[in-house]
């Protein structure tokens, strides 16, 4: 006699030992493209490669992490449309790329003379003020995943800059940012916004005559060549946010989103741990190419950097918001 139910388990059995006979083929993975604008051999661009690297590791390949440095994808200007439009799914832009977006409190770490080391900035981008700053992405379609070091800047020029009075006149190269604008203007100088991919031949043309990097910045990208004069005035910060497009993030299978916070965990500490290292060997290497003249400022020079530069504080005040200023204050134990 024909017996359904005997039939139906024998032929279970016989597709189960056929599909565990037979090699499995993994879905395709989910892709994660990680576009920035500097050179791999940076800080930054190091942490992209090591977050690529334990991402894949972390979700068992599940994840397939494309890094495009350089500006290969996109400028600065256009970076975060494509994240919104998620063209791309992952970026790394300086915290003064959000001002033009609309958050202009992450111009709070534009200000010059605010952080006394990275004692002082692990106040804000571990603590609560840089979480409330990261919150403020998500209504533009963006999630924050960590903040990122470069390093603390420096001023260079085709010649000397010890004095705010070195600066009048002089077209300085600056990031899109209210506050680096202001910055420029106090020193007299004038302001000059420029994506970060034509530094270089603006500087080699005259189009510009000087800028603000951190050392690893402006030695990856050769500007000492160029450059005859800089001063270790370590007057701002450049630092970077991690960000995802929320849509992208918010629709990742809960199980990969663990992992890749894990990734990016241990990407963030590995990035901010050798930003110092970096910089210090860029600005060694700057030093032995013989191309520029480094100078340190003296206690009396600061001062006058000082008096210049702290006003930009007060008047950048309301653009940043008063009560996250204080709040920023606060944490650093410090008043303006």
């Amino acid at each position: 006699m024909f017996n359904r139910r005997h039939f139906a388990g024998l032929a279970g059995a016989a597709i189960l030992a056929l599909s565990t006979a037979m090699p499995s083929f993994a879905q395709d993975p989910i892709v994660i493209k990680f576009s920035h604008v500097v050179a791999p051999d940076t800080p930054k661009g190091k942490g992209a490669e090591r977050f690529k690297e334990l991402a894949e590791e972390y979700t068992d390949g599940a994840v397939r992490v494309e890094v495009y440095p350089n500006s290969q994808l996109y400028k600065d200007k256009e970076e975060l449309e494509a994240l919104q439009l998620g063209a791309v799914q992952m970026l790394a832009p300086s915290l003064a790329k959000f001002g033009p977006l609309g958050v202009q409190q992450f111009e709070l770490f534009d200000l010059p003379m605010l952080f006394n080391g990275r004692e002082d900035l692990r106040k804000i981008t571990q603590g609560e003020v840089g979480r409330e700053l990261l919150d403020l992405l998500e209504p533009k379609g963006i999630t924050g995943l960590a903040y990122w070091d470069n390093g603390f800047k420096i001023m260079s020029a085709n010649s000397p800059l010890m004095v705010p009075d070195d600066f009048l006149g002089l077209k300085m190269r600056i990031q899109s940012s209210k506050i680096l604008e202001a910055q420029m203007q106090a020193l007299g100088a004038v302001p000059q916004v420029m994506a970060f991919s034509e530094v270089y031949q603006a500087l080699q043309t005259g189009v510009v005559d000087g800028t603000e990097n951190p050392p690893s910045n402006m030695y990856t990208q050769r500007m000492n060549e160029v450059q005859s004069n800089a001063t270790l005035s370590n007057h701002g910060y450049l630092g970077y946010a991690v960000i995802v497009n929320k849509a992208f993030w918010d629709g990742l299978p809960a199980d990969i989103r663990e992992e890749l916070d894990r990734a990016m965990a241990e990407a963030t500490d590995y990035a901010n741990g050798i930003a110092e290292e970096e910089n210090a060997r860029a600005l060694q290497a700057m030093m032995d190419a013989g191309t520029t003249d480094f100078h340190e400022l003296t206690e009396d020079e600061r001062a006058e950097w000082l008096e210049v530069l702290r006003p930009v504080h007060d008047q950048m005040s309301d653009r940043i918001g008063a009560d996250l200023l204080q709040k920023v204050y606060a944490a650093l134990g410090t008043t303006n």
